[in-house]
């Protein structure tokens, strides 16, 4: 017997069929604006991680400036030595740096400068101001941790074994986990309704940038020294080149995801980028101080390698510093 069902007939939507081609132009558009964010769900915070946050926090800070005034006391006495590739090499010779390259140690006197005059300060405000219900320094938080993560992973795992080694790893943890801590102390569902008046294009396009510019910045004089047959520049001492690594392989997808979400409206973009903000505030104050103390040291740098550095990222501390305070600003209006 023959199936007498007919099959259902598709419901046509006559507003679609009416509209005029300026109207569907109109439509196009709005279906492809940035959504509003999902609202996400309130964390529940016990006083036991608001203890560990402001314990690690205070152990940073405390942490973070003896072994920057520690790396500050000693200037370069260069030992000569030759690598295990043949190549000779110029130690520091003197300090907590004696062991590493003079190109490295003094590098890294430059961002322990950095780090005892602006991000000690700067972590000891944000806890300070988050203590007393300030909704800007529990933003900026993270961010301030994120320099101690970034700085003292880097020290961990690329400077020569020295005395401050424990110190080191001490502050790679301290930072890691406290960092974890101040995102979780983040007012979440606030930034997530505040979405609709936060600057979406400078912070979102310029973490785009970033995650470009950094891999081709860092990435393509190795590729080149390598298709050549030779070693990359500054290698020195060095089995790898763990900065070049830490930040390609951590900074680069980072700044692309939360540019990628921040262009679209999503809150956990604005959560991601306020501490890669930060990093790049310090940018031209920290790459000022190593060239200080390299120079200093008797490095010997070309006037291009001086200059060109120094305006990139004037340049884009700049524009991540407009960046932040915009956000900041936006985020936690002042009744």
């Amino acid at each position: 017997m023959a199936n007498t069902r007919r099959a259902p007939e598709r419901s046509i939507d006559r507003r679609s069929v009416d509209r005029s081609p300026r109207d569907r132009s109109r439509q196009r558009a709005a279906d492809r604006a940035p959504r509003p964010s999902r609202r996400p769900p309130t964390p529940t915070r016990s006083a036991a991680e608001r203890r560990w946050l402001v314990r690690l926090g205070w152990a940073t800070v405390v942490l973070g400036a003896g072994a920057a005034v520690v790396g500050l006391l000693t200037g370069p006495d260069p030992v000569t030595v030759t690598s295990v590739r043949g190549q000779e090499v110029e130690l520091f010779g003197a300090g907590v740096y004696r062991y590493d390259s003079v190109f490295a140690a003094s590098a890294n006197r430059g961002t322990d400068l950095v780090t005892l005059v602006l991000a000690v300060p700067f972590l000891a405000w944000c806890l300070a101001g988050a203590r007393r219900g300030s909704a800007r320094a529990r933003l900026l938080l993270p961010g301030a941790f994120a320099w101690f993560l970034y700085v003292y992973a880097t020290m961990t795992m690329a400077a020569a074994l020295n005395p401050l080694f424990v110190v080191h790893v001490g502050l790679f943890a301290a930072s890691l986990f406290g960092g974890a801590l101040a995102v979780r102390a983040l007012d979440v569902s606030a930034l997530a309704d505040a979405v609709g008046r936060l600057p979406r294009r400078l912070p979102g396009w310029l973490m785009v940038v970033s995650g470009i510019a950094t891999p081709v910045i860092w990435l393509g004089p190795v590729v080149g020294a390598q298709l050549a047959g030779e070693l990359p520049a500054r290698l020195d001492t060095y089995t790898t080149l763990v900065t070049i690594g830490l930040d390609t392989a951590t900074i680069t997808p980072a700044a692309l995801v939360a540019g990628a979400l921040i262009l679209r409206g999503r809150w956990l973009g604005y959560v991601m980028v306020v501490p890669l903000l930060v990093i790049e505030s310090a940018l031209a104050p920290v790459l000022s101080a190593q060239t200080y103390f390299q120079v200093g040291a008797g490095v010997q740098l070309a006037p291009g390698e001086i200059v060109g550095p120094l305006v990139g990222f004037l340049v884009l501390s700049g524009f991540a510093i407009v960046a932040l305070v915009r956000l900041v600003r936006a985020a936690t209006p002042r009744a």
